[in-house]
């Protein structure tokens, strides 16, 4: 957490007082949300009424995906289907596939270049021929595995033209490309989580700007009616100060962080020769930078990087544990081996030199044993697979 959102977030949990409430404690705690609300409004250049607090990108997701869904069936129930890249997050992807297999409800997915990014022409062709069938349509603004910016002012564009919702999963890159009325559709939605930009873990905000979802959750009508439950002054005000001070550093922070992930290139380069860069050619967020390493297992590489103290990623972290190739890697051509071999290293406010000094002197030790490792899995495969 940023100092400014940890001593935010101190100072108001050390206060008594529901913001729901009448007596003169509530009514404080009301002030506090209130203020927390405009800020983060002012800085996303939307209406104070457009943010509603939720726990997270994954809750924001949830509520615009399915409540956005039932909002159209509702209106009209030839709108069954849901647009969404092949490349979305969990969030995104998982509630989706719970509306196909509880709701009805029909996907069609929005396929990825190599280079990382959707195809707009494919999306341009399908909504000319069935815009009526569509319920909404779901692009992330940028990728959490591998950084790459999606086009979303030309799908923003889209949409609008064909008069459908459009909600895109915000939480890598409010950030760093933030204030997000450039690319806003006229009915839109966007979810973006405080942990991404120094704020604490467990609070984030549906931004809903011409649409309103159906609630997911029930027993207050907190929250402009959407939002039920009550909301937590400390993690609100924690998250608007973490994203003021984001905002008031981003040009700085973003030449900053964009020169420590080319020292990573450089490094990472010099000590394994034979690594790529995935989404090389794209336009990507300057913190996130997937690597696919030949000749070894990211699970087993992660692993060995961990015990030198270095914390990466194989895949998106929401998936941890989970030992199968990324999605992501998956949709944009790699194919299943190059996806088991991809890490990701991403950057925050407070990473320096001495953390990409520290992957480099760990890498090439981790490297070695992890291939070696490898070989003597696919040896003992053989080995099995002719006995």
């Amino acid at each position: 957490m940023r100092p400014s959102a940890l001593a935010a977030f101190v100072a108001q949990a050390d206060e008594v007082g529901n913001p729901s409430s009448l007596h003169a404690a509530g009514r404080r705690s009301r002030r506090i949300v209130e203020e927390s609300r405009e800020a983060l409004a002012a800085r996303l250049g939307v209406r104070p009424n457009d943010v509603v607090f939720t726990s997270g990108g994954t809750e924001a997701d949830n509520l615009a995906i399915k409540g956005l869904y039932w909002s159209a069936l509702a209106a009209d129930p030839q709108r069954r289907t849901i647009l969404a890249s092949s490349i979305e997050h969990h969030a995104v992807l998982d509630a989706v596939n719970w509306l196909v297999a509880h709701e009805g409800a029909r996907v069609e997915w929005i396929p990825a270049t190599r280079a990382g990014a959707i195809d707009v022409e494919w999306l341009e062709e399908y909504l000319a021929a069935h815009a009526p069938d569509v319920a909404l349509c779901a692009v992330m603004w940028a990728n959490n595995e591998t950084g790459v910016i999606q086009p979303v002012d030309a799908v923003a564009r889209l949409c609008d033209h064909a008069g459908i919702p459009f909600h895109s999963d915000g939480v890598q890159a409010a950030a760093w490309l933030a204030p997000a009325t450039p690319w806003r559709a006229a009915r839109s939605s966007l979810a973006i989580s405080a942990h991404k930009f120094g704020g604490p873990v467990g609070v984030g905000a549906l931004v809903a700007s011409g649409v309103t979802p159906m609630p997911l959750l029930h027993g207050g009508d907190q929250e402009i009616d959407v939002r039920s439950g009550t909301v937590a002054t400390a993690l609100a005000a924690s998250m608007a100060a973490a994203f003021e001070e984001t905002a008031a550093r981003r040009e700085g922070e973003f030449e900053r962080v964009t020169k420590l992930v080319e020292l990573l290139e450089r490094s990472v380069s010099s000590v394994a020769p034979d690594a790529v860069f995935v989404g090389e050619s794209s336009a990507r967020l300057p913190n996130i930078r997937a690597v696919t390493f030949p000749g070894c297992q990211a699970d087993a590489l992660l692993m060995l990087l961990d015990a030198a103290g270095i914390a990466c990623s194989a895949g998106s972290a929401c998936t941890a544990g989970v030992p199968r190739p990324s999605h992501v890697l998956l949709a944009m051509g790699l194919s299943p081996t190059q996806a088991e071999g991809t890490l990701r290293f991403s950057f925050g406010w407070n990473s320096g030199e001495d953390d990409v000094a520290a992957l480099v002197a760990a890498l090439p030790a981790a490297l070695d044993r992890a291939r070696h490792a490898h070989r003597g899995r696919n040896a003992r495969q053989a080995v099995a697979g002719t006995s």
